[in-house]
């Protein structure tokens, strides 16, 4: 069977004191799969771009910043995911420059810069819990994860570093 991923990117953009994340609440519709959960910025990737590209143009879009530096955290592979049970592959970057003023809030909710230490009581993907210490680790090496989800919710969670 042909494995045809929705492929998205992913990225949490760094305070320049390194100890807040800019993340959006999304509390703006009601109708939204995430309403009310705190996530980084990022989306689907266009078929005519690569995927730092990608999340350069969401950057962009989501928050009115430039991206000066980044670096890939780390890739995951999210069978099952999504309203649908989606397959989803996401590459997940850190942020560590940009330029310009974040705006307040986008079309999604508003946009909030977060302690890193309170990440991980905000309400958001219960798998997020599980990648998001390595995207802020240190480590050098990208991860490259597998999370399957069944009905909504992760049930399994491995990853590799070289």
């Amino acid at each position: 069977m042909n494995y045809c991923p929705i492929a998205s990117v992913l990225g949490f953009i760094l305070s320049p004191d390194r100890k807040k994340v800019l993340m959006v609440h999304r509390i703006s519709r009601s109708s939204d799969e995430q309403f009310g959960k705190y996530n980084g910025l990022g989306g689907h990737m266009e078929r005519d771009e690569d995927i730092a590209s990608a999340l350069v143009r969401e950057i962009r879009e989501e928050s009115g910043l430039e991206v000066v530096r980044m670096s890939l955290r780390g890739s995951i592979n999210w069978t099952g995911f999504g309203p649908k049970g989606e397959d989803w592959i996401g590459f997940v970057f850190l942020v560590e420059e940009t330029r310009g003023e974040a705006a307040s809030k986008n079309e999604e909710g508003p946009l909030e810069w977060v302690e890193l230490e309170r990440i991980p009581t905000l309400p958001m993907w219960e798998g997020d819990k599980y990648f998001m210490p390595l995207v802020f680790d240190g480590d050098p090496r990208p991860f490259h994860g597998f999370m399957p989800y069944e009905n909504g919710r992760p049930v399994g969670w491995s990853y590799t570093r070289f």
